[in-house]
């Protein structure tokens, strides 16, 4: 009989300990893959100066467009309630390719970069701490930036811009709003997928010199709205 009654006790602790998967006080850590799709658009080519003079001469039917890419992510985050979650989205800087529209469609690719935008969310999750299915609904804020940004076209290069050209972007903050599920299997371990909405624009600048004997400088600048769809398929593991 007391065998049975601390087997039953046992049993009942593993459910109770089992059950409560991403309750108050607990840290988890995922990993998986993001893939990003812009939904972009551009406003056209636009020529800021010459030789140091101001022109700003937008070229009509042009513009740009980026490719979709994927990268290996990171999360960490920390419950603060058993409904409300904070946490961090990393991943490997994905690599961009840039294409010319409009006029510039024929071109093809024009260019390439790295984007930087690691993430800071708080979530909400629905359901009960102990329901292996959690839906959630978070917003948050990113910083994007970009790396290694270049021109791999050269006809475009020194056909449309005029010569060697350095590429430079700026960088912004941008709002996060993010939506997703986990299911638990067990106690630590969960599976996951997240769905997150970034309004974003960047402005790319090209400094050129003109290859004419004048070694004229010229800059222009490119204003590419991103605004991507990013999904996250992960698994995870609660501390």
């Amino acid at each position: 009989m007391k065998l049975k009654q601390a087997l039953a006790a046992t049993a009942a602790l593993a459910c109770v300990s089992g059950a409560y998967a991403q309750s108050a006080n607990t840290f988890y850590v995922t990993t998986g893959w993001f893939h990003f799709a812009p939904q972009d658009s551009s406003d056209p080519l636009k020529i800021d100066s010459a030789g140091g003079r101001p022109v700003n001469l937008a070229i009509p039917n042009t513009g740009a467009s980026i490719s979709s890419s994927d990268t290996v992510g990171l999360s960490l985050g920390y419950f603060i309630t058993d409904h409300i979650a904070t946490e961090a989205e990393l991943g490997i800087p994905p690599k961009f390719d840039l294409y010319g529209s409009g006029s510039f469609n024929q071109f093809g690719k024009v260019g390439e970069a790295r984007l930087w935008s690691p993430a800071l969310l708080l979530k909400y999750y629905f359901n009960t701490p102990e329901a292996k299915f959690r839906p959630y609904a978070g917003i948050g804020f990113t910083y994007v930036w970009f790396t290694d940004a270049k021109i791999t076209n050269p006809t475009f290069e020194h056909g449309v811009l005029g010569g060697p050209t350095s590429v430079s972007t700026d960088r912004s903050w941008a709002p996060v709003f993010n939506v997703g599920f986990n299911y638990n299997f067990t106690k630590h371990w969960f599976a996951g997928f997240s769905l997150s909405y970034i309004p974003v624009s960047v402005v790319a600048t090209f400094d050129t010199t003109v290859a004419n004997q004048l070694a004229t400088q010229r800059r222009s600048e490119a204003k590419i709205h991103l605004n991507p769809l990013v999904t996250f398929l992960k698994v995870g593991y609660n501390f």
